[in-house]
């Protein structure tokens, strides 16, 4: 069986963890990295075990790419790798701009090469928990919040894109109806741009979310509840616990004849580590994935809509 040779762009906090981990993937190998930082690559490839290679020599030596960069570099090296025949795992946020997504999603097309975007929120075991006991729930209402302290990294980009952007993609996800209104606050911190953001979102169907994002929080937070018809259900990520009001099964709620509360927990898997696998068998095997290019762009959307609201 073949095994793919995936070349890391980016010797960052993330280009790092990617370059690391793919050392023991499955049906896979690091072909080297690139980082215009020739000390920075040193570092990280030494630790890898692979070489640090100028950007044309890894374009040659891989089969596909994980682009692990500056937003504003992702979308010009990933149109390089297209236009090239490697396969595109690109992290969040797809691109800087919806034209500039819309471009590699095309390019993707006519080359017929995996585009996956680095959404790794998908391949956690709390959201597939939290799917699996979704069922056909009705969700009108969603208040997320995903906030932590201060850290000197992806600073970028806005907290929108950096942290809320993983939210606003669970909600689309979630909510199956077109977003229609977006209002927005927030501000800057310690950077430039907004170091935190409260958004509130209305869908066509009259489903409404509110989403709280922070790097400059007083502690760690991520929450999310959400509420129709057949009961709420309640998220805490940090203390891996789902718990669901609904009328059926579990454990009966005091004064409210019918119905029940049930719990549930998890354990944490390496959520990079499946969505490499998730990378690796889109390509090997033509396995459907979700954080695919339309979805990147999607998320995209919402957000720059977000921080268009917060003026």
């Amino acid at each position: 069986m073949k095994s793919l040779k995936i070349g890391v762009f980016g010797a960052g906090h993330f280009g790092r963890f990617h370059a690391l981990k793919l050392r023991g993937a499955a049906r896979a190998s690091l072909a080297g990295l690139h980082d215009p930082d020739p000390a920075r690559a040193a570092l990280v490839s030494g630790e890898a075990g692979c070489p640090a290679l100028t950007a044309e020599a890894l374009l040659a030596e891989s089969d596909a790419v994980i682009i692990a960069t500056p937003t504003l570099h992702h979308a010009s090296l990933a149109e390089r790798a297209l236009q090239a025949g490697r396969h595109v795992f690109v992290e969040k946020p797809i691109t800087a701009t919806l034209a500039e997504a819309d471009g590699l999603i095309a390019l993707a097309v006519a080359q017929r090469r995996v585009l996956m975007v680095g959404q790794i929120e998908r391949h956690s075991a709390a959201i597939r928990t939290l799917r699996e006991h979704l069922g056909g729930r009705r969700l009108m209402a969603l208040e997320a919040t995903r906030v932590a302290p201060f850290r000197p990294r992806s600073l970028d980009v806005s907290v929108v894109l950096d942290l809320m952007i993983h939210d606003l993609d669970l909600i689309l996800s979630l909510i199956p109806s077109p977003l229609v209104e977006v209002r927005a606050v927030g501000g800057a911190v310690m950077t430039g741009l907004p170091d935190w953001a409260v958004a509130q979102l209305r869908f066509a169907n009259g489903a409404q979310a509110q989403v709280t994002a922070s790097r400059v929080a007083v502690g760690l937070e991520r929450k999310l509840r959400a509420l129709g018809p057949e009961g709420e259900m309640r998220v805490d990520f940090l203390a891996r616990s789902l718990e669901f009001l609904a009328p059926d099964g579990g454990t009966a709620v005091e004064n409210m004849p019918g119905w029940s509360l049930a719990r549930r927990n998890w354990t944490d898997h390496d959520s990079l580590e499946a969505e490499q696998s998730a990378f690796i068998a889109a390509i090997l095997d033509g396995v459907p994935h979700e954080a695919d290019g339309g979805q990147g762009r999607a998320a995209l959307d919402a957000a720059l809509r977000v921080e268009a609201a917060l003026g």
